[in-house]
């Protein structure tokens, strides 16, 4: 039995609608994340699915010390805050230290663990203490098999673990998804969530940069929902080619409604074949 993990009212797990995780890469300015997430709860209420709004504050990953790392950090968590006030819609988002979790935990509804700091013991627990629902991003270099551990670093929290699949080191500078992985994570008992945006990333790629094809994110979430997920994870931008960050894997926020039609139809015939976890 697959445990449920509730982010703001949104409810994730066995039995419960497909839930998606949607919004810019970064906090790039409060004009662009305001309109996305407006846009954002208009398909929600327009669809009647469950959305959560993701942003990053800022980005402790990158491969240049070039790359845009995000606004000042009050400011950022303030335009997160916003998004809330104004949207209604939960906020998740990633954390990089122990130190940033009491400022992070007043503003978000789950705490997402970055794939490079999946076995970061003081992060997970410290996380966790927040009683927040955590969404661990299973690291490029670990087996599925592994979450398990890693989900009891957590086991003090009150909020639950839902865990993400966002491809696996293939050589130097691409990824490859073994749908294995949802399988396996899903029969540990936790909810599982594909990220459609991460998994066609080619880090470090582009000279000082990460690429990534983002013509394979529609049929790869399609082959997730398919296999059985819980959630769907996907970057999203009014303009993709312009984002200051992961440019090359968001998906246009003009077609996020073509998106969620593919998913949800793959889904709900999965549900009606019946479960196969």
């Amino acid at each position: 039995m697959v445990q449920t993990v509730t982010i703001g009212k949104v409810k994730i797990g066995q039995g419960h609608p497909l839930a998606f995780i949607l919004g810019p890469c970064v906090v790039e300015s409060e004009r662009v994340t305001l309109s996305i997430a407006e846009s954002l709860r208009d398909l929600a209420d327009d669809q009647k699915v469950p959305v959560i709004f993701k942003a990053s504050y800022q980005k402790a990953n990158r491969t240049s010390i070039n790359s845009f790392a995000g606004l000042d950090f009050e400011k950022a968590l303030n335009i997160l805050a916003q998004v809330k006030a104004q949207f209604g819609l939960p906020i998740l988002t990633d954390i990089h230290s122990t130190e940033e979790i009491p400022a992070v935990a007043e503003v978000a509804d789950c705490l997402q663990i970055p794939a490079f700091l999946c076995r970061q013991t003081q992060l997970i627990a410290a996380a966790a203490a927040t009683g927040l629902p955590l969404n661990i991003k299973k690291g490029q270099f670990l087996s599925p098999g592994d979450a398990q551990y890693v989900a009891e670093k957590a086991a003090g929290g009150k909020g639950g673990v839902m865990f993400t699949e966002r491809g696996t080191t293939f050589g130097y500078g691409d990824l490859v998804v073994d749908f294995r992985g949802l399988v396996i994570m899903r029969g540990l008992g936790y909810p599982v969530c594909y990220d459609a945006s991460h998994s066609v990333q080619k880090p470090g790629a582009v000279g000082g940069s990460s690429g990534g094809a983002r013509e394979f994110i529609l049929p790869l979430a399609r082959a997730a929902a398919g296999v059985g997920i819980d959630a769907l994870f996907c970057e999203v931008h009014p303009d993709p080619p312009a984002a200051l960050s992961d440019a090359a894997t968001q998906w246009p926020l003009a077609r996020v409604g073509e998106l969620l039609n593919n998913v949800r139809a793959i889904h709900q015939a999965g549900k009606e074949l019946g479960d196969l976890s």
